[in-house]
């Protein structure tokens, strides 16, 4: 059983565990929200049987820390039902693999509900859940070090932890006292493959008509989001106006220079994108031309393989774990232009070799100047990382699982 208490279309991680494991003849009962569509493999696989279950939100929002704990409550206790529900009318598994965050209450209802002799749960780490609740109630509140308290106890209490990043592996280690951490990176899926400069320009051209853009030549730069809260989208809007800014003073200095024009794609959909798009329709942006779109997975791929330059804003809100969005541009042979947030983004993105880091809207701006000042005359130092993005892809996602997570989730296989 692979199971995950979010939209199942958007948890491309665990599509990918999914998948891999059914390789390996294993049948698997998918179990997750219902929303948007999962890829075609996993719908056209014999193996898998989704279960969908409908999120338990409260319509009410909150407008403080404590009401925002008190409706999390309340709809963990309904979610928790609906999932011990669904779980009791399912075969008994062998294997139970769970995504955190979220811990509570994934972890508790199926432990209760699938613990028995033989059963093994792995947990597969892609965050610190509690660390994205003090984005939202603060570092200080009781719900959590209660979180925290509660993500402690399931790292020591399954036979094994999956983890996204070194970092990540460490910590747990270190401060939660387990044992059995094992690191398996998120790598890009066979379907992000490098196109040639022709079918660059060739899908790019037809995918700037589709988003209505009316250029013949733009730097084209892709920004894969799901518009959560540790993304920081404020760095785009401090540093597009700046960009503006210094192009205009760059041209005016010289009769012959003419700075390219720049679409950004902001892919994804969320609660927070109308507000993003709003304040972005606030600037005196000229130059630079912002869509936004929510992609089919089929689609996905190709849209950012045609880019010159991949868009990371995720601000980690426990600084340990790697987007998987970076695996899917260098699978794909694009730099990344990454928020920095400290070492763990390192283990995948070094400065000037796969990618450019920055730290402010300020920094931001000076390294689309310079990245696309000459564009396309001169994309010398695009091509440069471009070369560094594709050593960095490595192995894929399959040759990865295979090698670091197989004898974890089927041991003796």
């Amino acid at each position: 059983m692979v199971l995950v208490l979010a939209d199942l279309g958007r948890s491309a991680r665990m599509q990918y565990h999914a998948r891999a494991l059914a390789s390996c003849g294993v049948d698997i009962d998918f179990v997750g929200y219902t929303g948007t569509p999962v890829h075609r493999s996993i719908d056209d696989d014999p193996r898998i049987r989704l279960h969908r279950l409908i999120p338990s939100t409260l319509r009410v929002q909150p407008t403080s820390g404590l009401e925002y704990a008190l409706r999390a409550v309340v709809d963990a206790a309904r979610l928790g039902f609906r999932l011990w529900r669904a779980l009791r009318r399912l075969p008994p598994p062998d294997l139970v693999l769970l995504q955190i965050p979220p811990a509570f209450p994934t972890v508790a209802v199926a432990w209760f509900c699938l613990r028995k002799r033989g059963v093994r749960f792995v947990i597969d780490w892609h965050n610190l859940g509690y660390t994205m609740l003090r984005l939202r109630v603060g570092r200080w509140h009781p719900a959590v070090r209660l979180a925290r308290w509660y993500e402690r106890r399931d790292a020591r209490l399954v036979e094994a932890n999956l983890c996204v990043s070194r970092g990540m592996a460490a910590f747990l280690e270190s401060r939660f006292g387990v044992t059995n951490a094992r690191v398996l990176y998120d790598r890009p899926a066979s379907a992000f493959v490098p196109l040639d400069r022709l079918e660059r320009e060739r899908f790019r051209q037809g995918l700037f008509g589709r988003l209505g853009v009316r250029l013949s030549a733009a730097g084209f730069i892709v920004c894969p989001t799901s518009w959560t809260d540790d993304e920081d989208f404020d760095v785009v809007i401090n540093a597009v106006p700046r960009l503006e800014d210094r192009i205009r003073g760059w041209e005016a200095a010289g009769p012959d220079r003419r700075f390219p024009d720049l679409v950004i794609l902001v892919t994804g959909d969320g609660a927070r994108r109308m507000q993003f798009e709003r304040r972005f329709a606030g600037l005196p942006a000229r130059r630079v031309q912002l869509r936004t779109r929510w992609l089919e997975p089929d689609d996905y791929p190709r849209v950012v393989g045609s880019a010159d330059l991949g868009l990371c804003l995720h601000r980690s809100s426990s600084g340990l774990d790697i987007p998987m969005k970076i695996a899917d541009l260098f699978g794909a042979g694009v730099p990344v232009c990454a928020l920095d947030y400290g070492a763990c983004l390192a283990e995948r993105v070094r400065h000037g070799d796969n990618g450019v880091l920055f730290a402010t809207g300020r920094q931001l701006s000076e390294l689309l100047f310079d990245l696309f000042q000459y564009y396309p005359r001169d994309a010398s130092m695009l091509d440069r990382l471009r070369v560094g993005a594709r050593r960095a892809a490595g192995l894929t996602w399959e040759q990865g699982w295979a090698r670091e997570a197989k004898d974890v989730l089927l041991p003796g296989a």
